[in-house]
């Protein structure tokens, strides 16, 4: 009952969060904070920076449309506008009118590589811009637009395998 609402194993499958995760990590994702807006009946709006896992639906693998589970960084929230221009991500909001490089946040660390691309979108209410930080290689928000905030199973909160890589987010 506990994994239900509380925490969540998850392997890393795929290469689009490299360095910072990589391929066939084991991780812990907290549900907390979401298990407590579906209670409450508000939208989970996770930090600018944090790494979350979501459910996306509508992609197709082997010529079959389903649903899969994600891992991204969000970029964007609610009401930003996020312009990807000649590589390089400028978040406009009201905290910063003139804009902004999320990707020179500390919080970013220096994991992310190269952004191709072409982006300008206004996020609504509920709605988050997430990003692989191996862009190149990455199937992201800047090929399936905004997610909503309802498609948040959780945040990254802890690494656990292999051992030698063990690490708290």
């Amino acid at each position: 009952m506990i994994i239900v609402f509380v925490f969540r194993s998850y392997q890393v499958d795929g290469p689009s969060m490299k360095n910072t995760v990589q391929h066939n990590d084991k991780l812990i994702i907290w549900k907390v904070p979401r298990t407590w807006a579906k209670i409450t009946r508000h939208a989970y709006i996770p930090e600018r920076g944090d790494i979350i896992v979501f459910t996306e639906g509508g992609l197709s693998e082997f010529g079959k449309a389903d649903s899969k589970q994600l891992i991204k960084r969000v970029i964007g929230l609610p009401g930003d506008r996020i312009v990807l221009n000649d590589g390089v991500y400028t978040i406009y909001n009201t905290e910063h009118p003139k804009g902004y490089n999320p990707d020179q946040d500390p919080k970013m660390e220096e994991a992310i590589t190269p952004t191709s691309g072409s982006v300008d979108v206004t996020l609504q209410k509920n709605q988050l811009f997430v990003s692989g930080d191996n862009r190149p290689d990455s199937l992201d928000s800047r090929v399936f637009g905004p997610i909503n905030a309802d498609q948040v199973i959780g945040k990254l909160v802890l690494r656990v395998f292999p051992l030698s890589e063990a690490e708290v987010f």
